[in-house]
């Protein structure tokens, strides 16, 4: 499912116009960009967690070349499913 059928599902399920439904989306994505960028996360019950988690520097190989090359830390977007959608899965 790409983004459009998402907002296609929404407007259906929620009796909404695609306009309201497309804000709606872009409204959820963007408080959760907004809140993981300040290192908080966002628990959804019954569905996940957003969370951000730190990657520590490492050496790696370009594949190319084969020589190393020094990969710096960063932080990283992780999402961790809640038990509602694991069962729905199972």
């Amino acid at each position: 499912m790409n983004k459009a059928e998402l907002i296609d599902h929404i407007a259906t399920q929620a009796d909404i116009s695609k306009a309201a439904a497309t804000r709606a989306l872009e409204a959820m994505i963007g408080g959760v960009k907004s809140t993981l960028k300040k290192n908080g996360s966002v628990s959804i019950v019954g569905f996940g967690t957003f969370a951000v988690t730190k990657r520590a520097a490492r050496s790696g190989r370009n594949p190319r070349t084969g020589a190393a090359i020094k990969i710096k830390a960063a932080k990283v977007p992780k999402f961790r499913p809640g038990k509602g959608l694991k069962d729905a899965l199972n």
